[in-house]
């Protein structure tokens, strides 16, 4: 696709901020950020296309359905999305998105449901090559151990979105601003 390009914006969040890319199929990018000029740098790097800082019906979409699911009032998205990828993390990111809100899985029942249960390392790297945060909810998979392990945006983000989705009331403290560890179940 000669002319295809993506639009990239940076959208805030309770959690900081964030930048959204989308194509005409839908939004291609979204992932944790200070700022927009190194994302475009990663992006452009991953898809090989031309990229603009501007505006997209999907990235308003997008930001709407954000706002409303930090507000506690979207389990699911409607936004389109282009993901791009080798069949099997497609088929990983596709399951991502069967994990219901509120619920979680392990990168173990990944594997089996993908009828591959030996390959649960192989889920957990193509959860972390996973560009369309929270729409396609990486945050949701557990260790086998039930603890918090393995999030691109950093442990602390990956409890306070499971802990929205438990309804319960997510909080971000000082401890949060230092360097991941792994967190055990709460």
């Amino acid at each position: 696709m000669p002319d295809e390009r993506i639009m990239v914006r940076e959208i805030k969040s309770p959690l900081g901020g964030m930048i959204a890319g989308a194509t005409q199929q839908g939004i291609c990018f979204l992932e944790w950020c200070s700022g927009v000029e190194g994302a475009i740098k990663k992006i452009e790097k991953i898809f090989a296309i031309h990229i603009l800082e501007g505006t997209h019906g999907f990235l308003d979409q997008l930001k709407a359905e954000l706002e409303e699911y930090f507000g506690g009032k979207r389990k699911e998205f409607q936004v389109p999305v282009d993901i791009r990828g080798t069949d099997f993390k497609i088929a990983v990111w596709k399951q991502l998105q069967n994990i219901p809100y509120g619920e979680t899985s392990s990168y173990g029942q990944l594997a089996m449901l993908l009828k591959k249960p030996s390959a649960s390392r192989a889920v957990g790297t193509a959860c972390g090559s996973n560009r369309v945060s929270i729409v396609i909810p990486c945050h949701r998979v557990l260790g086998a151990d039930g603890g918090l392990h393995g999030y691109g945006g950093e442990l602390w983000r990956k409890k306070y979105l499971l802990d929205l989705e438990q309804g319960l009331k997510p909080e971000i403290t000082a401890e949060d601003s230092k360097p991941d560890q792994e967190v055990l179940p709460r």
